[in-house]
């Protein structure tokens, strides 16, 4: 290692210790014959003091550092003096007294000043993300998110849950948003989707007996502009065989319980409160019901059932899924599937948080019989099932559990316990509304070689700058 500590660890009890710290020159104080530096990590900071009489050629080196050098330096731990110390700090009872100084890379002025409290156009924070994730509020978010992470793999594990990776790569099966395509090179005219969740995919591992299957899931999305989407995202997707609603309840209310207590020390009741859609339509004219009434409650989770299976789409004149087209619909609604769509009832379920869908599941349908009796209720003939869904069908026919799950949009979730108002606050790399990068400039223009290979031929379009929304 380069270093011995790490700019958040040094306190009072490591006084007189000879010390090497690495890291990024933050804030400069110079006094005459003394220069004073915060040296920063990802773990905290640490003032370093340069005297000309204990080192003149590091006091010499260092009238030439500027914000942002990465800088490794030698020294003695001393005690600040009285009424310079920063109770703020974890090292605020120390100071370095710097013996050796190595410049191990120097930086450009930064486009903005990398301290909490600054101004910065979203826009410019994006284009240099990784100067943005250098500031402390920005890197918390990661730590957050990571710490989530960790929550779950060990709760789920506990619970007897495998994690299962499910393929990028997939085939087209739209329903509802548009999918990502992705053209093949050695199947020229034929294209791989994006997965806009891994439904298919976690029923079939039903069906392969896993019993209990989860994943932090990536998921793409080809949305039109909304304030605050994403293309791509991440959820924590579920699937459990052999349960009912019952189980699925008291595994997600167990697993936010755990969350916000790990995360923000706050103890949460279960069960939740369960809300019927007619009844929160009713009520509070949405199907994301806010409970907090304006309390001080900050956490007000919501179960919303009973919701219509289907919704009439009068511009294509046909009926379509609430959710998805692999929700069961209660069992003593099945007589009124060929007689009275509009009253059927689905056995789905969404999660609100503070107003905030935050979660959707459902029982899935397990019988190929029903499956194929919903299909034809929205428009698609066995041909185009078939076609679309032959696999999860084909699956269908050698034994299929009875079974059910449910995803969390951890973005989501993540902005909520950060108390952000975007989701790009807790994404690492994340893009604009327009589904633009401004760091790396994507998507962009491939030259033609690559266009050749795929059997592409790009038809010309004016084409407008992204817009930052």
């Amino acid at each position: 290692m380069l270093r011995t500590h790490t700019c958040g660890e040094l306190t009072i009890n490591d006084i007189g210790k000879e010390v090497t710290l690495c890291g990024w020159v933050g804030k400069r104080r110079d006094h005459g014959k003394l220069i004073f530096i915060d040296i920063r990590d990802r773990y905290g900071l640490t003032q370093i003091v340069f005297i000309p009489k204990e080192s003149a050629n590091a006091y010499e080196k260092a009238q030439g550092l500027r914000n942002e050098f990465v800088i490794k330096i030698k020294g003695i731990v001393n005690k600040r003096p009285q009424g310079t110390l920063n109770p703020k700090l974890n090292t605020g009872e120390i100071e370095v007294l710097v013996k050796e100084l190595e410049i191990l890379n120097t930086s450009l002025t930064p486009p903005f000043e990398i301290e909490e409290d600054s101004e910065i156009a979203e826009e410019n924070r994006l284009k240099y993300r990784y100067l943005d994730l250098r500031r402390k509020k920005v890197f918390n978010n990661l730590l957050l998110r990571s710490s989530l992470y960790k929550i779950l793999r060990n709760f789920l594990d506990k619970e007897g849950f495998l994690e299962c990776e499910t393929p990028i790569l997939t085939k087209s099966t739209p329903e509802g948003a548009r999918d990502y395509l992705v053209p093949s090179r050695l199947n020229q005219g034929q294209f791989f989707a994006l997965p806009q969740s891994p439904q298919l995919f976690k029923q079939i591992l039903m069906v392969a007996g896993i019993e209990k299957y989860y994943q932090i899931a990536k998921c793409f999305r080809d949305e039109d502009l909304r304030a605050d989407r994403q293309p791509e995202f991440t959820q924590i997707d579920l699937e459990m065989s052999f349960v009912d609603e019952e189980d699925i309840f008291s595994l997600t209310e167990r697993l936010m319980q755990l969350i916000l207590k790990e995360l923000k020390g706050i103890e949460i009741k279960i069960p939740f409160p369960r809300i019927s859609f007619d009844e929160s339509q009713k009520k509070y004219a949405t199907d994301k019901p806010d409970l907090r009434n304006g309390l001080n409650t900050d956490f007000a989770f919501a179960w919303v059932v009973d919701f219509p299976l289907l919704k009439y789409n009068k511009e294509e004149d046909r009926w379509e899924s609430e959710h998805h087209p692999f929700t069961a619909p209660r069992q003593e609604d099945l007589k009124l599937i060929e007689e009275n769509p509009q009253g059927i009832k689905a056995r789905s379920y969404d999660l609100v948080l503070n107003g905030t869908e935050l979660g959707s599941g459902s029982i899935r349908i397990h019988n190929q019989e029903l499956q194929e009796r919903i299909f034809n209720l929205i428009g698609i003939n066995k041909e185009d099932a078939r076609s679309r869904f032959g696999f999860l069908l084909d699956a269908f026919q050698f034994g299929a559990p009875p079974h059910a799950g449910i995803a969390f949009g951890l973005d989501r979730l993540l902005a909520i316990l950060a108390n952000e108002t975007s989701i790009r606050e807790v994404i690492t790399f994340p893009k604009t509304s327009s589904a633009f990068c401004p760091l790396t400039s994507a998507p962009s223009k491939v030259d033609e070689k690559q266009l050749k290979e795929l059997g592409i031929i790009v038809k010309k379009v004016e084409s407008n700058p992204p817009k930052f929304i």
